[in-house]
């Protein structure tokens, strides 16, 4: 594997450039993209890229700007990308919001599981030594 570290700032172009690739990429094919069930189910999935494309891009803005210690709440970056990703996906159709949704919940998911293995604080118990009663 060929592992190529960049900084918060250039992640975040990366990713708001992947960002809007994937948007326009899923209006000039929504004719195809909704017409078959397949294609609706892709358009969901491409929807959840966009969801964590979108995700990225907002944490590494906010790392570039608040520092490296900040991290992302639940409330307002994470709701903000899934609205924008699930609007992006209705503008699809109807089923693509609705697998947009659940992919996107999946990959939530992993993410949070990676970034607690990456970065988590592992917290070791102590074992307390007590005297053994006769």
């Amino acid at each position: 594997y060929v592992v190529i570290a960049v900084n918060s700032g250039m992640s975040f172009m990366l990713s708001s450039i992947l960002v809007v690739l994937l948007f326009s990429g899923m209006q000039m094919y929504k004719v195809w993209l909704s017409s078959s069930q397949l294609g609706t189910i892709l358009g969901g999935l491409i929807g959840s890229l966009l969801f964590m494309c979108t995700l990225t891009a907002v944490g590494n803005l906010e790392s570039t700007l608040f520092g490296k210690s900040f991290q992302q709440k639940l409330l307002p970056e994470v709701v903000f990308s899934l609205t924008l990703s699930l609007i992006a996906s209705a503008l699809i159709h109807r089923v693509s919001t609705t697998t947009c949704l659940i992919f996107s919940l999946v990959a939530l998911y992993y993410m949070n599981r990676i970034s607690q293995e990456t970065y988590g604080v592992s917290i070791q118990n102590t074992v307390m030594q007590s005297k053994k009663r006769k």
